[in-house]
């Protein structure tokens, strides 16, 4: 099916002069007129610079007005949009560049050391202020925005087993489908006030409520960094109603007099996502009377799946509720069968807001897509009442900070240091991040915590180097002779909130 996707022009229509963006730096503000403006700018640029349907643009920015017009610029002409993870080191900035190879990359000032004498075929525009497409030249295109729904949109890449990220491509249809779901079952509309401090090259910046917000003709506010005062101050300011925060945001922001002496009274709701969220998170909220609730969700679908009412939180502790309008889930088990109530398994979901294919990777595609199911790895389990509980990981990954970490390509770079013998990274609970990276050794020669962290900072991103090390004798074994890491975290549990 060929429709017109450009639902901003739809929202134009009925809307053109409600504000539609806010800059939280600078307090310039954006009506969805000037937004489509904006888009018709980028887009007549792109289309002046060669870009045709199906090729990649992408940018490295902190949270900026460049996002969406780069964004929506790629939905009229058919382009893919690459928002970059400038948390990135260079050897796996220039991956994803080479993986993607993008026509155009638009670069803040603050990261454009990270693109210099890059390997990378492509032209590099500068996103300085919020102008910059003022001065940007360019001739008058007309836009043929009827693609079809499947054609990709976005690509966010998401950390990968092997240490490569996976370009995830989201098509017109996922991006939609997520947003009018998240609409529909979260209950937003014209009237409300996001803050978005998330960054924006996560789904979770862009997807759960800038995207779904903008569509329903709401008020995005944008925050280029995240300070929690600030946060807060920002929150009563703009007069926000929704807000997502990962814990470890959530872990300062309750910390400040300013969370201790705020009342927010247009305040709707708090949300939680990235990963599993503590306990005392809950309770904080719970003793100000304000609603908070957390969500589950990945880049490959997405990633809103899940609706729990704030009022159910409090005898549903940890729950992320029942599965959302327009998404279908199964709880399955090792042997293929579906698991019994409060019998855990895993969560496997479909809906029109699944992602298409990795980028270059059918074989994972496969492995992830099962007869339009997407399998996600992670252990859930559902109560009598229908309510969704995530137990784990299939696998041993890690999130910290609302990042997720591989301890598999921290393993093998730990073990090809001359000094050790074996290695394995496990992830600790720790109040403020979640769970942080720890690291457990065996030697063969002598070497120190701080000579181990800079080796590992040589090689990966700085949230992926190990925040503690402890040295063995020898690593703890199945009987299989596997290295026992639930052994190791049982142990060490508590060491990681040192």
């Amino acid at each position: 099916m060929h429709a017109n996707m450009d639902w901003l022009q739809s929202r134009v229509n009925i809307s053109p002069d409600r504000i539609a963006v806010v800059d939280a730096a600078t307090d310039d503000s954006w009506t969805y007129n000037e937004l489509h403006e904006r888009a018709n700018k980028i887009a007549n640029f792109f289309l002046t610079n060669g870009v045709k349907s199906g090729d990649r643009v992408a940018i490295l920015a902190p949270n900026h007005i460049g996002y969406l017009d780069f964004f929506f610029a790629c939905m009229r002409i058919g382009a893919i949009f690459i928002p970059l993870n400038w948390r990135l080191g260079k050897d796996e900035l220039t991956y994803v560049l080479q993986d993607s190879k993008p026509k155009i990359v638009g670069v803040a000032p603050l990261f454009r050391d990270k693109v210099e004498d890059m390997d990378v075929d492509t032209e590099i525009i500068d996103i300085a202020g919020n102008h910059y497409c003022d001065s940007l030249p360019y001739e008058r295109h007309s836009f043929d925005s009827h693609v079809k729904e499947e054609a990709p949109l976005a690509m966010i890449y998401t950390g990968g087993t092997t240490g490569r990220p996976k370009g995830v491509v989201l098509s017109h249809r996922s991006i939609l489908w997520n947003a009018l779901n998240t609409i529909v079952s979260w209950d937003l509309g014209a009237d409300d006030v996001t803050l978005i401090s998330t960054p924006m090259f996560h789904t979770g910046g862009l997807n759960v409520y800038t995207l779904p917000l903008l569509l329903a003709g709401g008020k995005v506010v944008l925050s280029p960094e995240f300070k929690p005062e600030k946060a807060v101050e920002n929150l009563l300011k703009y007069q926000c109603t929704v807000v997502l925060f990962v814990p470890t945001m959530y872990h300062m922001i309750i910390q400040t007099k300013e969370f201790q002496e705020a009342s927010f009274p247009h305040m709707k709701v708090f949300v939680s996502g990235g990963a599993p969220c503590p306990h005392k998170i809950y309770d904080a909220f719970r003793e100000k009377g304000i609603a908070f609730k957390e969500g589950y969700g990945l880049t490959e679908a997405g990633p809103n799946n899940f609706y729990i009412d704030p009022s159910d939180t409090e005898r549903k502790i940890g729950s992320v509720g029942k599965p959302m309008m327009f998404n279908d889930i199964k709880i399955v088990k090792d042997d293929g069968s579906l698991a019994e109530v409060n019998e855990v398994g895993e969560l496997v979901l479909k809906g029109y807001h699944s992602f298409e294919y990795y980028w270059n990777k059918p074989d994972e595609t496969n492995q992830v897509i099962k007869d339009g199911w997407i399998h996600t790895g992670d252990l859930v389990k559902q109560d009598e009442d229908g309510y969704v509980y995530i137990v784990g990981r299939k696998k041993d990954m890690i999130i910290t900070g609302g990042e997720n970490v591989y301890p598999l390509e921290i393993e093998h770079w730990l073990e090809a240091h001359d000094s050790v013998d074996e290695a394995a990274v496990v992830g600790l609970p720790d109040k403020k991040w979640g769970e942080i990276v720890t690291g457990f050794v065996s030697l063969k020669d002598e070497v120190t915590v701080d000579e181990l962290k800079e080796y590992c900072h040589q090689r990966l991103t700085r949230y992926k180097v190990p925040k503690n090390f402890f040295f063995l004798e020898e690593l703890p074994k199945t009987h299989v002779g596997k290295i026992n890491k639930a052994l190791l975290k049982e142990q060490y549990a508590n060491a990681g909130t040192l």
